[in-house]
């Protein structure tokens, strides 16, 4: 007989998810919890002083509206660029497309302040901007401010929205376009009144995604904006300059990103599923194949693209192997930097493989015990437990950061200031990611299965984990690797709680191009792409049809 998962029982499921709950609950919601009551407290009574000093005075004001108009342009950007680029390579036959989309995903993977970081050196005061001007007189535009902000984002954050697209046309039934040819709509108008109205919800999903990632985006805007301030480097300044002052109006501000992000996040749920299309795939799309001046074009367009897009961690590798005397870089090529690296920061390597690694046993662990009750054991305790997991997804790591140090540098639980709140607040920020992976995977395997080994004997437990799990192994390990790369890419979080003991490779970059030091930073960020490059290709072997979920 057919169990009733949909009733809360006190078995072994449920008490893991009261566990759940409970640290969710000391490491998500009090830490959240602890921010909004220092928002509208002056320490002793209910205010909104903090709240009337940010918008009253339009030194912090005028950052939100910087972030919006950076953050809008780019995920206008990126939609124009994905969707071009992801249509092309969806209906086409296109030369080296699994390099070209490999490349596609490395530069969104990549941290972006490396990018910030690469534009500068690219087309900076000392870069090639400068190098033109002296030889023809050309002036470049300036890359520093809102428009080598939102060259990074664009760069960094279109493949968001590619990936979305070519997720979407791959589930495009042939026959709807074969239909439209026969009416005689083909080429552009075919585009704009059959696919782009099909594709809309996910293209709709994926211009917000780049939108949360822009406004939520620290190291960027902090390294490339100079006099155009945003609303997360706004908050970092503040926090960091006033956390032993005014702790209230750092956790006012962190309580407002908190709400626009949820804001969008939220918009992006509901236009979604008011506007969704549901398709049955009969026939996949086959690609055509291009000829003459429309297959150069295309080509063009989209190898140009792919270029532009990868040139930053390009230019870092070469830069990398430059020879420098201090902090200049002089004529030749030389390891130098590489052996200052290890010499002076070879530890936050260390770090970069043993924090994330610790993370992510917790973060793997973790997803699939929640996948599981959120899945099979849906009921108001497991539906909770799946609405509070979601809530860091949304939230930018800069206000993780703060909030972890807010709620756990006092007493009765002390842990700032090593390894374990680092760990702590990694998992924390990129659970959601593996939990989604993990939720897919299981939704795909009959739940027959788990209960014909339960009713020949078998224990809940072992059921799950020598049934479920090696079944859903494949997707769980999938997304890990794709978690994996987050967590050795993160800086917003990390820049607030490090120490020099718990120092990871992206703040030591970050660290080391505020001081100048950039052969050494370089050195520092190849070192983070090739991890990044590696993990991509394993991800690629493991996953069936190399597929990235978002």
């Amino acid at each position: 007989m057919r169990q009733n998962h949909r009733r809360f029982r006190l078995d072994v499921w449920g008490w893991t998810t009261i566990a759940i709950l409970l640290l969710y609950g000391l490491f998500l919601l009090y830490p959240l919890g602890l921010l909004l009551k220092m928002a509208f407290s002056d320490g002793m009574h209910f205010t909104l002083s903090h709240f009337v000093r940010f918008f009253s005075r339009p030194y912090y004001s005028i950052t939100l509206i910087n972030s919006f108009k950076v953050s809008f342009m780019a995920a206008l950007l990126s939609v124009l660029v994905g969707v071009t680029l992801g249509y092309f390579m969806s209906m086409y036959q296109i030369a080296g497309s699994r390099i070209l989309r490999m490349c596609i995903v490395m530069a969104t993977m990549s941290a972006p302040f490396v990018g910030a970081y690469a534009w500068i050196m690219l087309l900076g005061r000392s870069g090639i901007t400068r190098f033109l001007s002296g030889l023809f007189g050309i002036t470049m535009p300036d890359i520093y401010g809102f428009n080598g902000i939102l060259l990074v984002f664009t760069t960094q954050l279109f493949p968001l929205v590619f990936l979305y697209v070519q997720g979407a046309m791959s589930k495009m039934d042939a026959s709807l376009l074969e239909a439209a040819e026969n009416m005689g709509c083909t080429g552009v108008k075919r585009f704009f009144t059959v696919v782009l109205p099909l594709i809309a919800p996910t293209v709709l999903a994926g211009a917000l995604l780049v939108f949360v990632r822009a406004v939520s985006d620290f190291g960027t805007p902090m390294l490339i904006g100079e006099g155009y301030r945003t609303f997360t480097v706004i908050l970092y300044n503040e926090f960091v300059g006033e956390v032993s002052q005014n702790k209230g109006f750092a956790s006012a501000i962190s309580i407002l990103a908190i709400l626009i992000t949820m804001v969008v996040y939220f918009s992006q749920n509901l236009a979604a599923s008011k506007s969704a299309v549901s398709m049955n795939v009969m026939r996949r799309i086959e690609k055509k194949k291009l000829r003459g001046l429309s297959a150069f074009l295309v080509h063009l367009l989209i190898y140009a693209v792919v270029f532009i897009s990868i040139l930053p961690q390009l230019y870092v590798v070469y830069t990398s192997f430059l020879k420098t005397s201090g902090q200049i870089y002089v004529k030749g090529y030389s390891m130098q930097s590489y052996a200052n690296m290890f010499s002076r920061l070879g530890r936050s390597i260390q770090n970069t493989l043993i924090i994330p690694a610790l993370s992510l046993l917790v973060v793997v662990l973790l997803a699939v015990l929640i996948a599981y009750v959120a899945v099979r054991r849906r009921n108001a305790l497991s539906g909770a437990v799946d609405m509070i997991s979601m809530i860091p997804y949304v939230i930018p790591g800069t206000v993780v950061g703060i909030a972890m140090i807010s709620a756990f540098n006092r007493k009765p639980l002390v842990v700032t200031g090593g390894m374990l709140i680092m760990v702590v607040a990694l998992v924390v920020r990129r659970l959601p990611y593996t939990i989604r992976s993990s939720v897919a995977i299981l939704q795909q395997i009959p739940l027959y299965v788990e209960e014909a080994a339960l009713s020949l004997g078998s224990s809940k437990l072992k059921a799950f984990f020598e049934i479920t799990l090696p079944m859903m192994a494949p997707g769980v390990f999938a997304g890990a690797i794709l978690s994996w790369v987050t967590l050795i890419s993160e800086l917003s979080t990390a820049i607030l709680l490090y120490t020099g003991r718990t120092q990871t490779l992206t703040v030591a970059i970050y660290t080391q191009i505020i001081r100048g030091n950039y052969g050494i930073a370089s050195a520092m960020a190849t070192v983070l792409t090739v991890m990044t490059f590696i993990s991509l290709l394993l991800f690629n072997r493991i996953s069936k049809d190399g597929d990235i979920t978002l």
